[in-house]
Order: C-alpha cells, then sequence, then structure tokens
C-alpha cells in the first residue's frame, strides 16, 4: 500500500508529512546544541516537527528547515508569555505528541557564587529554566491531551540532583532551577491525574555544546570529555520512546538510568 502524503498548515509555511499518521514535536530552544539536534532527529524520523527559538535566523536552524520539509521555525520564548500565548493560539486545534521542553540558560557563572550573587540573573535563570517549561506546557496542555502519545519532557541536568550530583560547588541558580524543574513534572504528573499524559525529566549528559563549555570552565573539577550531541540525543530519545505511565515522572539519564532526586 502506498503511503498517502498529508499537508499540515503551520502559520504561513507549509509542513509536509511522510505519513498520514506523522507524530507531532514541539522543541523549544531549537537554535542551537541539544535543542537543534533534536529537531534534526525527529525530522530523519519523519515526525512534523515545530522547531521553536528566540534566536530563528539562527544559519544552522534556517539550513536545517530548508533541508528537511517537515520543519516549521517559530519563534518563542519561553519567558514571554504573551508570545507563549499567541503561538498556542496558533496552533489551537493541533495535536502534539511530544513537547520537549529544552530552552536554557546558565549566565554568568561567578555570579552564582557567595559575594557575587546577582538576584536579577537568578530570578531570569529561574524564570527561563524552571517556570518556562510549565507556562509551555499549561500554554499547550490541550494540545498535548488531543495526540497519541501524550509527552512532555524537560531536558533537566544531574546537576539538579541533590542525592546524585557529582559537581562541588558553584553553579548555584542553575542547580537550583533544574531541581525545581524537576519537581515540576512530578508535581504535574499527579496535578493532571486522568488527562493521559505522561511527563518524565531526562539530562543528557555531558554534551560538546556552548553551555558544556561554560559548566567546564565554572566548576572546580576536572570534567570527563564531552558526548557528541548526536550521542546524547540519540539516547534520550530512546528514553522517550520507552516513557509509559507506569515510569511517568521520573529523572533518567540519557542511556536510561534513573536519576534520584
Amino acid at each position: 500500500m502506498k503511503k498517502l502524503l498529508t499537508i499540515t498548515a503551520i502559520g504561513l509555511g507549509l509542513i509536509v508529512a511522510s505519513a498520514a499518521n506523522a507524530a507531532t514535536v514541539l522543541i523549544t530552544g531549537s537554535n542551537k546544541g541539544i535543542g537543534l539536534e533534536f529537531a534534526k532527529e525527529y525530522a530523519e524520523k519523519g515526525w512534523t516537527v515545530i522547531a521553536t527559538a528566540r534566536h530563528t535566523d539562527a544559519a544552522e536552524l534556517q539550513a536545517l528547515a530548508k533541508a528537511h520539509k517537515n520543519i516549521a521555525i517559530e519563534k518563542l520564548d519561553v519567558t514571554d508569555l504573551a508570545g507563549i500565548q499567541a503561538l498556542a493560539a496558533k496552533l489551537k486545534g493541533k495535536p502534539i505528541d511530544l513537547l520537549i521542553n529544552n530552552a536554557a540558560m546558565l549566565g554568568d557563572t561567578k555570579q552564582h557564587l557567595m559575594g557575587h550573587f546577582n538576584r536579577d540573573l537568578f530570578r531570569q535563570i529561574m524564570d527561563t529554566n524552571a517556570y518556562g517549561p510549565i507556562a509551555v506546557t499549561e500554554a499547550f496542555f490541550e494540545n498535548i491531551k488531543a495526540s497519541e502519545q501524550k509527552k512532555v519532557v524537560s531536558i533537566t541536568s544531574q546537576a539538579g540532583s541533590i542525592s546524585q550530583s557529582p559537581y562541588i560547588g558553584a553553579i548555584l541558580f542553575y542547580r537550583m532551577s533544574k531541581a525545581a524543574a524537576n519537581m515540576a513534572m512530578q508535581s504535574l504528573k499527579a496535578d493532571t491525574k486522568g488527562s493521559g499524559i505522561i511527563f518524565a525529566s531526562v539530562a543528557p549528559g555531558l554534551v560538546d555544546t556552548d553551555m558544556e563549555k561554560e559548566l567546564g570552565n565554572a566548576l572546580p573539577i576536572q570534567m570527563p570529555k564531552p558526548i557528541s550531541p548526536a550521542e546524547s540525543v540519540s539516547g534520550m530519545i530512546k528514553v522517550i520512546d520507552a516513557l509509559t505511565a507506569q515510569n511517568s515522572g521520573k529523572v533518567f539519564n540519557y542511556t536510561g538510568e534513573n536519576i534520584a532526586f
């Protein structure tokens, strides 16, 4: 039997899905690093990809969308509530099988240290890394609920684990924000019981990205050699594929191992 082609309009762009039942993923922070790799790998799997970013003119993202007609780029700042609602209105009625809350910030790591605390930076980091995921999840809740897979994943960090963090101090604001985001996924699982939505936090490992370089410079210990975004994301996709109602709310490493909170 020949596969049917479907064309879905999103804004002014057209997405051509490879099959009538193509799943849809919305990714925040898609302009570089892990988010860009997620967009690439899901596009190659035949998914409809809604790649969102603050900087939609990023060269790599534009090139990726040009190479894959099933990618639509949408502008989204996860701290801009009006912008989030505007995109939600634009996508009203479109099922979203998977939401990946990937957008995050670190800021000046010196201002995470005792004697240099910056309250404004703390608020920016918490707004982006902790409130951003729940704001985006709330805005697209009905889209996710209407889908077949019904999954919400927040990209976390082992730095957000109170019991297993291997780091010795530093990046305080970032660690706090990731711990808060982990709690959000667990709490949302309970708060939306009956919706059928699966929530999880997945840590990418130490990945060769711009943020990893900043972390490496900030931490007072020698870090292991980072892995590539492709290796990390391929592992995380396997974890996401294996998510069920039974393991909803948990925190996983990209290898599939459970990370204690």
